[in-house]
């Protein structure tokens, strides 16, 4: 009886009060982080995006959902930070330049080493590869086996090969994104 007044409490909530989360969004330098945030905003691409020093802030509302974005830097000084700001999310994004394979050796190492943090454990995961509009880029299935995505198991892992640039795959995205959880802090 308890669960049904608790189920009927969530759907009452559900009609009448949006949700509120916090994302992270983390990848390294030139992977498409900032032209994510702007192309989730505004709906389209925008040419002249700078290089993220540090971090920016942003909110969104998509339907019921507010998305507080932290758009944190990725160059080599700022990974440091990461934890910091993951560390209170409700989900990671973690964007990889899909046709970088120069890079990815680099961004395996920084996202199992994010996801090896302690206070970061249980955080859900959605790693995005960008740049899919490039010939020759990784598809999904190539990025699970490149990042060694199977090996994480304390986390809800997701995984989509996006271009923010051409606005392919950021409807199911954010799909995905609104359908997570509040976590409990």
């Amino acid at each position: 009886m308890e669960s049904l007044v608790k189920r009927f409490l969530d759907w009452m909530k559900s009609l009448f009060w949006k949700q509120e989360l916090e994302l992270s969004i983390v990848g390294l330098q030139n992977a498409g982080k900032t032209t994510l945030v702007n192309t989730i905003s505004t709906g389209k691409f925008e040419e002249d995006t700078i290089p993220t020093i540090g971090f920016n802030h942003r909110t969104i509302k998509k339907g019921k959902v507010s998305l507080k974005l932290w758009d944190v830097g990725g160059q080599a000084r700022f990974r440091e930070s990461w934890e910091k700001y993951c560390k209170g999310s409700d989900g990671i994004i973690f964007v990889v330049d899909s046709s970088d394979f120069g890079n990815l050796d680099i961004a395996k190492t920084q996202l199992h080493q994010l996801l090896s943090w302690p206070s970061l454990e249980g955080i859900p995961l959605l790693l995005l590869g960008n740049k899919n509009d490039v010939e020759g880029s990784l598809n999904e299935e190539e990025l699970i086996v490149q990042l060694d995505l199977k090996s994480i198991k304390d986390r809800i892992v997701a995984c989509y090969s996006i271009s923010a640039k051409n606005i392919v795959n950021i409807d199911i995205t954010l799909k995905w994104l609104t359908g997570l959880n509040k976590r409990k802090k």
